[in-house]
């Protein structure tokens, strides 16, 4: 029996033919067939031409393409397409990283595997899918990566896609035992992990590179992580030698496992305070003003969620940049990031100079910080290189 079919209008399938991963709805015509949340569909040219297949969605990206080459899509497709993610990384070296043991192993689009992500945390696999049709395939993927990652000594799978999937689902593990609390390392630092309450797969793999930067930049700075989560930018400062570190974020359990992580690694009386605060206000604060911090780190989580709110978004990062370097001293660095897919590079260049007109500063660019190459991008998916990120100079 044949799949359903969406049928691209006249004009409007160059996205297509340039193997763009996502089809929108705008550019379908017709459809034939009654295609479900999560099917399978073939896409198709005005013409009857036979153009891709993939996971179909009630969406305005109204399919996520699995393959532009051949109409088969089943479980040889992502043996090969995970058998690649995983070749790629070991020729990375990530999976025998002397002191980390984190990295990202599907970067959805960037590994041909549109609508999932999976995180390997020394041993646990965390899946999160983008789309109820890879959803749906959880159990076949999770035997694929089970023969894959024998060699790494696999512990458990964790389904993490009751925030991303529609119509929701429920996290939990799916192979394996069942720890409550993960340790994972990262470039010798002791990290806990906790799975169900975790942001994103757990933790904010794809700043791994930037915060080694950090642990580089950071000896005898006075560093303010904001948006600081559960530590990880924190103990790379005090790992190369900070001074003082502060960690301010809104979620009091983020901060209180950000404290037990600094405990872990360099004892209760490191130089190390916790804070849990709104940070845009804490930033306005006479507080924070006084501490002198000479090395800022800002790592907000999305303000531009779409393009619909990219003003407003781009507001909101102007805001707590402007407030970052009125309060630096000269000679200060300021690390700033916008994981905001509707926010592109030059988009956030621009909030930047307008921030830095504001604050009346000089500001220099001393590098742009992308995500780690476990994050690799389609070539035809530029909206894959999500994260952007600036370090600095402010004087």
């Amino acid at each position: 029996m044949s799949r359903p079919q969406l049928i691209i209008a006249p004009h409007k399938g160059k996205a297509v033919l340039r193997r763009h991963p996502w089809i929108f709805s705008g550019a379908v015509q017709r459809m034939v067939g009654q295609p479900q949340e999560g099917d399978v569909v073939d896409v198709l040219s005005a013409d009857g031409r036979w153009l891709a297949a993939g996971h179909y969605q009630d969406d305005n990206i109204v399919c996520k393409v699995l393959s532009f080459d051949t109409p088969e899509v089943g479980t040889d497709l992502l043996r090969s397409r995970i058998a690649a993610a995983v070749a790629y990384r070991r020729r990375l070296g990530l999976f025998d990283q002397p002191g980390t043991n984190v990295f990202r192993l599907v970067h959805a689009e960037g590994d041909l595997l549109p609508g999932l992500v999976a995180d390997w945390y020394n041993g646990v696999l965390v899946l999160q899918a983008h789309s109820l049709g890879m959803h749906r395939l959880f159990s076949t993927l999770t035997d694929i990566f089970a023969r894959e990652l024998e060699p790494y000594g696999l512990h458990s799978v964790f389904d993490k896609s009751s925030a991303t999937v529609p119509g929701g689902c429920t996290d939990g593990y799916i192979y394996g035992d069942e720890p409550a609390e993960w340790e994972i390392a990262e470039h010798g630092n002791r990290m806990l992990i906790n799975f169900f309450e975790g942001q994103k797969t757990g933790f904010f793999i794809d700043q791994r590179d930037n915060r080694e930067l950090v642990a580089n930049l950071a000896g005898g700075a006075r560093v303010l992580n904001c948006f600081g989560y559960t530590g990880g930018f924190s103990l790379g400062a005090l790992r190369g030698g900070a001074q003082y570190v502060e960690t301010v974020d809104v979620s009091r359990r983020a901060i209180e496992l950000c404290n037990r992580n600094v405990a872990l690694n360099f004892g209760p009386e490191a130089p190390h305070r916790g804070v849990v605060a709104d940070a845009l206000q804490y930033m306005a604060s006479a507080e924070m003003r006084d501490r002198g911090f000479d090395f800022i780190i800002l790592d907000p989580p999305a303000f531009a969620k779409n393009h619909r709110s990219l003003q407003q978004g781009l507001k909101g990062y102007r805001a707590i940049n402007q407030r970052a370097m009125e309060a630096m001293p000269a000679g200060g660095l300021l690390m700033t990031f916008s994981c905001s897919q509707a926010v592109s590079a030059a988009d956030f260049q621009t909030m930047l100079f307008t921030s830095a007109i504001m604050a009346r500063r000089q500001v220099r660019i001393v590098r742009r910080l992308p995500h780690a190459a476990d994050h690799p991008v389609s070539i035809y998916h530029p909206e894959g290189e999500y994260l952007k990120g600036f370090l600095l100079e402010i004087s």
